[in-house]
């Protein structure tokens, strides 16, 4: 169905909803707050009142100011959570009888009303994506109130339903896409900055090079997440090498090497909601069918934890077995590197590779995770740890979040499986031999 059309009958069937409970009333004076609108929306009423409703509630909403839009939050908290009594009848039910039907009914009386009031909600036209808009305001809201977090949870949980992979569309960005969406493709690229027009054309005409996004049906013309891909014929060891504007284009039937060199989401509203994973594997699927002779799928990553862990083990004892000499050079301001005479730099080169395979292999948080998320990430899709790059970033972002350095992650698609599972079961990080050779022996 064209989705300019279903848009279109969204509306008709919205402006039927005014007609049918007297719209005026609720949006023609702004007499009528914005919590007796929801507590209407919850009252169900049919479903094309219920979509003015919706309307109705989302055009208050989003004339509200900051200070509103936080006394809104709150009003959800206080006034939309459980049914308590509803919840305690449940609770007793199912104590006296522990069967499938009070598990249903206790799992029922715990939802938060505002669950519903959400999904209804989203009824309205354009709801999902004020309902994404919403939970930017949230995460605002809550770094006032951390206590708001139970709906941001609810919120979590719906869009983990509706962003679902089932209801994601795979759709090839080029040059020949819309230039609304090229604008976006712009503005949201957040690992290596387009620099206009002439910069992204380099990046999506060349033969050699492709864009891939994942959309939703209810978010047309704006990506959920995108990865730029490079073909090559090896794996490149610096971003330089991919974004040179003066390469030689290589006729992607001649690659061998498909590069994951930016990944970016672009939603600020689907935090934590992960599209990475699936996007990845499909895009390799997709472009091992149409390009037989690459057999090799790898990242060229950034390490953005790796400047401030450094910077935190720099002046401590710990096993590592630093001279003082290291610890100083470690404690170098990242941007004089580039400035260092040859042998200087070999040994602060060779000395960041060590340092950079203990951060990846075996530092963590108190918790026990890998630190750094972007590994988190490749590793817990199947990703093997492949390659460090030391020099594989000198941007000042690259140098002042990790001194340089980039690291190569790879996808073998028949291994996948089984390091996710090393990855998540015993947090192990499956590496290469080069980079286990990197390591320095603990002292004892």
């Amino acid at each position: 169905m064209d989705m300019a059309f279903l848009g279109e009958l969204l509306t008709n069937v919205a402006d039927r909803g005014r007609a049918l409970i007297g719209f005026e009333r609720f949006l023609g004076s702004r007499s009528r707050p914005i919590d007796k609108l929801c507590e209407d929306l919850l009252s169900g009423r049919g479903e094309a009142s219920g979509m003015a409703l919706a309307q109705a509630v989302l055009e208050a909403w989003q004339g509200l100011d900051k200070p509103g839009r936080l006394a809104f939050f709150n009003m959800l908290q206080e006034r939309f959570g459980p049914d308590h009594d509803r919840l305690d009848a449940a609770i007793e039910a199912y104590r006296a009888k522990p069967y499938a039907a009070t598990v249903s009914a206790l799992h029922l009386a715990a939802e938060p009303r505002r669950q519903e009031l959400l999904r209804r909600l989203n009824l309205a036209p354009e709801g999902t994506h004020v309902l994404v808009r919403m939970r930017e305001a949230l995460f605002e809201a809550m770094a006032a109130e951390p206590e708001l977090k139970g709906i941001d949870d609810d919120f979590r949980h719906l869009f983990g339903s509706w962003f679902n992979r089932g209801f994601l569309v795979l759709r090839r960005i080029d040059w020949r896409t819309p230039a609304n969406v090229l604008e976006k493709i712009i503005r949201y690229e957040a690992v290596h900055e387009i620099q206009g027009w002439d910069d992204l054309r380099r990046r999506l005409e060349p033969a050699d090079r492709r864009c891939f996004a994942f959309f939703h049906p209810q978010l047309v013309d704006d990506p959920l997440i995108f990865v730029e891909v490079a073909l090559t014929g090896d794996i490149p060891r610096s971003i330089g090498e991919v974004l040179e504007p003066e390469r030689e284009v290589l006729p992607a039937q001649q690659a061998t090497t498909a590069v994951f060199y930016s990944i970016s989401n672009c939603q600020e509203g689907l935090r934590g909601i992960s599209f990475g994973n699936f996007l990845i594997k499909q895009v390799a699927e997709d472009l091992k069918r149409e390009l037989p002779g690459l057999d090799t799928f790898v990242t060229l990553s950034p390490v953005p934890g790796f400047a401030r862990w450094l910077a935190g083990i720099a002046d401590e004892p710990g096993d590592l077995a630093l001279t003082n000499e290291e610890r100083a050079e470690l404690a170098r301001p990242a941007g004089e590197t580039i400035s260092l005479d040859d042998a200087t730099k070999a040994r602060r080169d060779k000395l960041l590779g060590q340092m950079t395979a203990q951060y990846m292999l075996r530092a963590r948080t108190a918790s026990g995770r890998v630190i750094d998320p972007v590994a988190r990430f490749h590793l817990g899709n199947g990703a093997r740890l492949e390659r460090i790059n030391v020099g594989g970033n000198l941007s000042a972002r690259g140098l002042r979040e990790s001194h340089g350095v980039m690291v190569n992650y790879r996808y073998d698609l028949d291994d996948i499986e089984t390091n996710h599972e090393a990855f998540a079961t015993r947090n192990t990080v499956v590496a290469s031999s080069g980079v286990r050779k990197l390591l320095r022996p603990a002292t004892s």
